[in-house]
């Protein structure tokens, strides 16, 4: 899939506890996003999402959407996609 994009983010705030890695799991759904993701010791939330752009620019616009208020801030980072992930799930890791 030459359209397939791969993107990587790190979300700050009150971003554990509040559902949000249940509803990512929903949205990528919805979207037909897949990838990952996962609480952080630190207290940020972990994610990988890869799709076509369109599908992952709605992606993020629903979960902001979802959580304002709740992320203070976040950082994106577009990388190769190497491996093709074939689900959306939440990593248990701590």
């Amino acid at each position: 899939m030459s359209d397939l994009r791969t993107y990587h983010f790190y979300f700050e705030g009150r971003v554990q506890g509040v559902g949000f890695r249940f509803t990512a799991r929903y949205l990528a759904n919805k979207h037909n996003v897949k990838g990952w993701v996962m609480n952080l010791a630190d207290g940020r939330v972990e994610l990988l999402a890869q799709g076509k752009k369109d599908d992952l620019d709605n992606f993020l616009k629903d979960l902001q959407g979802e959580f304002k208020g709740y992320i203070a801030n976040f950082n994106l980072e577009e990388m190769p996609s190497s491996q093709i992930c074939q689900d959306f799930h939440i990593k248990f890791c701590f």
